[in-house]
C-alpha cells in the first residue's frame, strides 16, 4: 500500500494542510462518536461521515481507494482493521474502531478511535486503555533525531508488558500527498534500528493491539482483518509531525473526549 520508498520532508505550508486534513478527520471521528449506541448499523455511521466531510470541503480518502466501497473503516470486536460498513448493527458491549481518512487541497489526513457501544466488560475496557497508551508511548519517541525502531519499541513493549500481542502484517506510515507513503511505522521493533527521524518527516503511528494472539486472518472480502482466535483488537491512530525535543501531533482525540 506503500507508494515509493522517498521520505519526504514537509514545509511549513504543507504541515498547515495536513494539519487541516487532521483536525477535519478528528472533527468527523466526534461526529461518528456521538452517534455510537446500540442499534445503530455500520453503514449509517458511514453516511454521517461522509456528509460531514463533503459539507466540509473535502473528500472522504477511503471512499475507492484500491476499490474500498465506502468512506470509513469500521471493526467491531475481533476485527483488527478494515471492517466494511455494513447494516450491522452495533450492540450493548460491543467495542468498534473507526478509522477516517479525508483528502483537502491536495493532501490527506487519517486517524482512528475505538469506541465503546454502551457499557463494556473490564475486560475491554482495560484493552482500550492500554493500546491508547501504547500509542502515546511512540508518539514521545517521533523526535528529531530518534529511529523508527525507537516508535515501535516503545509501543511493543508498553503492550507485551500488559499480557497483549501487536499485529504485525499492518503498520503506520508517512503521510502528505499520498495516504501512505514512506516510511513504514511497525508497532513492533528494536531501539536504535530503522529509518532516521528529521524533523519535517509527518508520520501516521497506529497500534493494533489484540487480546489474545498476534495472528490474524483474512476476510473473504479481502479487506476485513479479524484476530486469528477471535478476541477482541483496539486500534487508535495520530498523526504526528517530528520535530525536535517535542513531536507535533496533528491530529487530536479532544474532540471526541470532549463529548
Amino acid at each position: 500500500m506503500l507508494f515509493g520508498k522517498m521520505i519526504v520532508l514537509r514545509n511549513a505550508e504543507e504541515i498547515a494542510i495536513l494539519k487541516e486534513n487532521a483536525l477535519l478527520v478528528s472533527k468527523t471521528l466526534a461526529e461518528i462518536g456521538k452517534r455510537i449506541k446500540p442499534g445503530v448499523t455500520t453503514l449509517e455511521l458511514d453516511k454521517v461521515a461522509e456528509t460531514f466531510i463533503r459539507d466540509h470541503g473535502a473528500e472522504p480518502a477511503f471512499l475507492g481507494y484500491n476499490k474500498f466501497p465506502n468512506s470509513l473503516c469500521v471493526s467491531v470486536n475481533d476485527v483488527v482493521v478494515h471492517g466494511i460498513p455494513s447494516g450491522y448493527q452495533l450492540k450493548e458491549g460491543d467495542i468498534v474502531s473507526v478509522d477516517c481518512g479525508t483528502r483537502y487541497k491536495g493532501y490527506y489526513g487519517d486517524s482512528a478511535y475505538t469506541f465503546a457501544v454502551g457499557e463494556i466488560s473490564p475486560a475491554a475496557r482495560r484493552l482500550m486503555t492500554v493500546t491508547k497508551e501504547a500509542l502515546f508511548k511512540g508518539i514521545a519517541q517521533a523526535v528529531d533525531g530518534n529511529r523508527i525502531g525507537d516508535v515501535s519499541f516503545a509501543v511493543q513493549q508498553h503492550a507485551e508488558q500488559h499480557g497483549y500481542s501487536v499485529v504485525r502484517e499492518m503498520v503506520g506510515h508517512g503521510l502528505g500527498r499520498r495516504m501512505h507513503e514512506a516510511p513504514e511505522v511497525p508497532n513492533f521493533g528494536r531501539r536504535g534500528h530503522g529509518k532516521q527521524l528529521k524533523e519535517g518527516m509527518v508520520i501516521c503511528i497506529e497500534p493494533m493491539i489484540n487480546e489474545g494472539t498476534k495472528n490474524v486472518y483474512l476476510d473473504n472480502d479481502e479487506w476485513t482483518l479479524h484476530t486469528g482466535d477471535n478476541k477482541l483488537s483496539a486500534h487508535y491512530e495520530l498523526t504526528v509531525c517530528v520535530r525536535k525535543g517535542t513531536p507535533e501531533i496533528l491530529s487530536t482525540f479532544d474532540y471526541i473526549e470532549q463529548l
